[in-house]
C-alpha cells in the first residue's frame, strides 16, 4: 500500500471530549470518526485493525469446528416475545417498527435467532453437535455511550451457538470454546485473564469471561497468585471468617452528632473502620431488608440479588427507612426498630463481637454490640459483599489479589433456557424429542481493538501487538520528488518485503521526516525503515523498532533478516 494512495489523516492534538486512552488515540491516529453519541464510523486505516482482529478470529473458530453463517440484524418481535425478552432486556433494545406497523428490533445479540433457524434446519441427534458462529454488527442502546468504540452502542461481535444433546457434550464444547478464546487472545498478542462470572441476563450454569489486563479495565478481577484461581470480584466468594470472638465490651450509645459514614464515627471513636457495620436499607419481594456489611466492605449488588426474595430488590426510599426504622440514613442500624423487618448479614459481620452500629436515632450510634445479647441472630448470614485484596482464595490456596480488566469474551453454558422456551427439539437415539442443550460463546471484536491500545500505548502514540498492526512495517522514502535514486531504492525494498510476504506501505507521501515519523509511532506500526540519501551512500538503511528506544543503521542483508525473521 503506498500512503500517498491510502486516506490517513491524524490529528496533533488530544480530543477534548476523549476520556481514555484508547479513545484518545483512534481518534488522533485517524482510526475512527464520530457520527453520532455511541456511533462510530471506521475509517480505512481502523478498518485494517479490525480485519486483522476479524482473521484471527475465523481462523481459530473454523480450526475449532466452528461454522459460519450470517443472521439478521433486525428482528421481530414474536421471537424475542418467545424467550420473554421482549420486555426483560430492558431499554438497550433497541426497538423499531416499520411501515406495516409490525415491531422489530436492532439486535444486542442472537440466542432466539439462532434457535429459530435451528429448529428449522436440525431434526435428529444424528446432526449435532453443531456450533453455529456469525462476526456481525450488534446494537445496545447504552445510557451513557462512552471510552469511543470501548462502550458504543453499536458494534462489531462475534457470536457463537452451539447445540448438543446432551449436557456432557455441552461441556465439552464449553471447554473447547474456552481453550479456542485462549488461542485467540494469545495470538492478538494480548495480555489477558479468564474469570470465572455471573451469566447475567444471557443466563445458564457456567460463564466465563476474558479480560484484558488495564489499569483503565471497568471490571475488577480477584485472582490467587499461588493457584489458578480467578473470578469477576462481581462472583468471586467472600471466604467465611473463623468463629465468634466473645463479647468483651457493654452496649452504650455514643454521639454522633454529624457522623453519617462509617469512616467519620471510626474517626471519631477512635477505633479500626473494621469495627464498624454498614446498613444498607433495601426493599425487596417480601418488603423491607436491612443489608450489614463491614464498614470497610462494599456490597456486592449481584450477590445480593441471588438471595430469595431479592432478585428484583430496590434501594429503599427515605419514607420507608423512616417508617421501619425511625431514623434517618446515616443512622441507620439492626436494633430497636419500629416495625419488622429482614435483616441479612454478611458473613464478616456474622463473625464480629463488640462492634458498632447506627443507633436508629439520629445523631448517635451504639457501641460494644453483640450478636445474640443485644440483638437477636441475623434472619440470614450470606456472602454479600465484594472480596478485597489479601482475602482469602476461595480454593483454600494462598490469598487474592485484585487487577483491573476489559471484557473482550465471555463463553457461557446456556443449557436449556432457549430451547424450551421456544419449544425447540430434536430426536434423541431413542426416538424420543429432547430440547437440546445449549452454548454461547461471544467476542468483542471491535472492542478488542480499544483494549488492546489501552494495554499498549506510550507518549508517542500506539504500540500495537504485531499480528493486529494496520501494517507490520512501513518503509518511509525522505525526498522521494527530489532524489530518484532514492525513491527507486525505497521502491525496490518495498516490494521485495511485499513479495516475502510481509505487510508493508511505502510512505512516499513526501513529508518532512519530522512529521512522517510522528505519524508512524502514532498508528503504531511495529518497523520503520528510512530510505535516505545519505544512507544509500553507506550502503545502509535506518531501522527502528516501534519498541526501541534508537535507530539503527542496518545493511540490506541484517535488515531483510530482522523483518523477515519467523
Amino acid at each position: 500500500m503506498r500512503l500517498s494512495q491510502f486516506h490517513l489523516r491524524t490529528e496533533k492534538e488530544t480530543p477534548a471530549d476523549a476520556e481514555i486512552v484508547s479513545h484518545q488515540l483512534m481518534l488522533r491516529a485517524g482510526m475512527v470518526r464520530r457520527l453520532a453519541a455511541g456511533l462510530y464510523t471506521w475509517s480505512p486505516l481502523g478498518l485494517r485493525v479490525l480485519r486483522k482482529v476479524e482473521a484471527v478470529v475465523r481462523e481459530e473458530m473454523n480450526r475449532a469446528g466452528a461454522i459460519e453463517m450470517a443472521m439478521p440484524s433486525v428482528q421481530p418481535k414474536e421471537l424475542w416475545e418467545e424467550t420473554g425478552r421482549w420486555q426483560k432486556f430492558g431499554p438497550q433494545l433497541l426497538k423499531i417498527r416499520d411501515r406495516k406497523e409490525q415491531d422489530y428490533c436492532f439486535t444486542p445479540t442472537a440466542e432466539e435467532a439462532v434457535t429459530d433457524f435451528f429448529r428449522q434446519e436440525f431434526a435428529s441427534y444424528r446432526q449435532l453437535p453443531v456450533n453455529l458462529y456469525q462476526v456481525t454488527s450488534k446494537f445496545r442502546d447504552e445510557i451513557r455511550p462512552r471510552f469511543g468504540v470501548m462502550r458504543a452502542r453499536e458494534f462489531i461481535m462475534k457470536d457463537a451457538y452451539s447445540f448438543h444433546v446432551g449436557d456432557e457434550d455441552l461441556q465439552r464444547e464449553y471447554r473447547n470454546m474456552y481453550d479456542t478464546y485462549t488461542r485467540i487472545f494469545t495470538r492478538l498478542g494480548l495480555k489477558f485473564r479468564a474469570v470465572a462470572a455471573d451469566t447475567g441476563a444471557i443466563g445458564g450454569s457456567a460463564s466465563h469471561e476474558f479480560h484484558v489486563l488495564a489499569d483503565s479495565g471497568e471490571d475488577a478481577l480477584a485472582f490467587s497468585e499461588t493457584s489458578g484461581y480467578a473470578a469477576n470480584v462481581e462472583l468471586a466468594e467472600a471466604v467465611a471468617p473463623g468463629a465468634r470472638a466473645g463479647a468483651t465490651e457493654q452496649l452504650r450509645k455514643v454521639d454522633t452528632p454529624v457522623q453519617k459514614t462509617c469512616e467519620d464515627v471510626a474517626a471519631l471513636l477512635g477505633i479500626a473502620l473494621q469495627r464498624t457495620v454498614k446498613s444498607v436499607a433495601l426493599w425487596g419481594e417480601d418488603g423491607f431488608v436491612l443489608a450489614l456489611v463491614r464498614g470497610d466492605h462494599v456490597v456486592n449488588e449481584i450477590k445480593l440479588a441471588k438471595l430469595a426474595g431479592l432478585a428484583d430488590y430496590r434501594l429503599a426510599t427515605e419514607a420507608e427507612i423512616r417508617e421501619h426504622l425511625g431514623a434517618e440514613p446515616g443512622f441507620l442500624g439492626p436494633i430497636g426498630a419500629k416495625r419488622p423487618i429482614r435483616i441479612v448479614a454478611d458473613r464478616a459481620v456474622a463473625a464480629m463481637a463488640d462492634f458498632v452500629v447506627g443507633a436508629n436515632e439520629s445523631g448517635f450510634h451504639l457501641a460494644g454490640v453483640n450478636w445474640g445479647r443485644d440483638l437477636p441472630e441475623p434472619d440470614e448470614v450470606a456472602d454479600i459483599r465484594n472480596v478485597v485484596a489479601g482475602d482469602p482464595s476461595p480454593d483454600g490456596q494462598g490469598t487474592l489479589a485484585l487487577a483491573r480488566g476489559i471484557e473482550v469474551g465471555h463463553v457461557f453454558a446456556l443449557g436449556r433456557r432457549y430451547s424450551e422456551a421456544m419449544q425447540c427439539t430434536v430426536l434423541d437415539e431413542a426416538g424420543k424429542a429432547v430440547h437440546p442443550a445449549m452454548g454461547c460463546y461471544g467476542i468483542g471484536v471491535s472492542r478488542i481493538v480499544a483494549a488492546a491500545i489501552e494495554q499498549n500505548h506510550d507518549a508517542s502514540g500506539i504500540v500495537w501487538p504485531a499480528p493486529m498492526a494496520p501494517w507490520q512495517a512501513v518503509v518511509c522514502v525522505i525526498n522521494p520528488k527530489g532524489n530518484a535514486e532514492v525513491a527507486a531504492a525505497a521502491e525496490a525494498l518495498y516490494r521485495e518485503l511485499l513479495e516475502a510476504g510481509l505487510d508493508t506501505a511505502l510512505d512516499d507521501r513526501g513529508l518532512r521526516p519530522g512529521p512522517m515519523f510522528a505519524d508512524i509511532e502514532l498508528i503504531g506500526i511495529p518497523h520503520r525503515v528510512v530510505v535516505s540519501e545519505r544512507g544509500l551512500a553507506a550502503g545502509t538503511f535506518e531501522y527502528r523498532a516501534r519498541s526501541a528506544a534508537e535507530s539503527e543503521s542496518l545493511d540490506r542483508e541484517a535488515l531483510l533478516s530482522r523483518l523477515l525473521a519467523r
